[in-house]
């Protein structure tokens, strides 16, 4: 075994939630007159957390009036319709299975509100995932490696021990920054050229060839 420990991104690597993304970020859009945005439009915003993906939507970002406000109302809105389109990808619960028979240590790292996290991880992989950590107040997100050195924490695992899997930019530059490896896969939101662009060593295509790497 190469590895005990597999920290998983979320979006984009477990679960497809981008259409969930998309209907509540045009919800808060459409309410206040705000113009749509598609689902490959929503696919650049992911990655850096709620407040980036509404500032990114908005036509005039971070300068929006009461901008803390929206994204407070998108923030709540999203927490109670992320669970409508949201599915695990192909092979994905068959591979979390595989690694926790194998007595893997698996967790869940996102951007996404912790709540959010939490409960989307205990709905579809609470089986086989015993960590979740999403977004808290106080703590950096990704790319900083906090939140992942956390998960190593509560594992009590070490670095060597550890390998981290994500779909994007902010997923490579987590695992750079907490001196882990990173299995990028190509099935989530970013092309397999983008990410060998920014230096992607290790390219996935199906969930279950995450079993020959660990």
């Amino acid at each position: 075994m190469r590895y005990t420990t597999v920290i998983f991104d979320l979006d984009g690597t477990l679960l497809n939630t981008l259409e969930d993304i998309r209907d509540s970020v045009n919800h808060i859009l459409a309410k206040y007159g705000y113009p749509q945005r598609t689902l490959e439009e929503i696919r650049r915003f992911v990655g850096n957390g709620s407040g980036v993906l509404l500032e990114r939507a908005l036509p005039e970002g971070r300068a929006t009036p009461d901008f803390d406000g929206l994204l407070a109302e998108y923030v709540a809105w999203y927490e109670d319709h992320n669970m409508i389109r949201t599915a695990p990808y192909e092979g994905v619960r068959e591979l979390l299975g595989a690694l926790a028979a194998s007595e893997h240590k698996l967790a869940v790292v996102s951007n996404k509100p912790d709540a959010n996290t939490k409960a989307l991880v205990r709905k579809f992989f609470g089986a086989y995932v015993s960590v979740a950590i999403g977004e808290r107040p106080g703590v950096s997100r990704k790319p900083s490696p906090d939140s992942v050195k956390a998960a190593m924490r509560e594992l009590q695992s070490l670095p060597y021990e550890t390998v981290y899997v994500g779909d994007s930019e902010v997923d490579l530059k987590t695992a750079r920054a907490a001196g882990i490896p990173c299995l990028s896969v190509t099935w989530g939101f970013r092309t397999p050229e983008y990410l060998t662009e920014l230096g992607a060593q290790t390219l996935v295509s199906r969930p279950r060839d995450i079993l020959k790497l660990v």
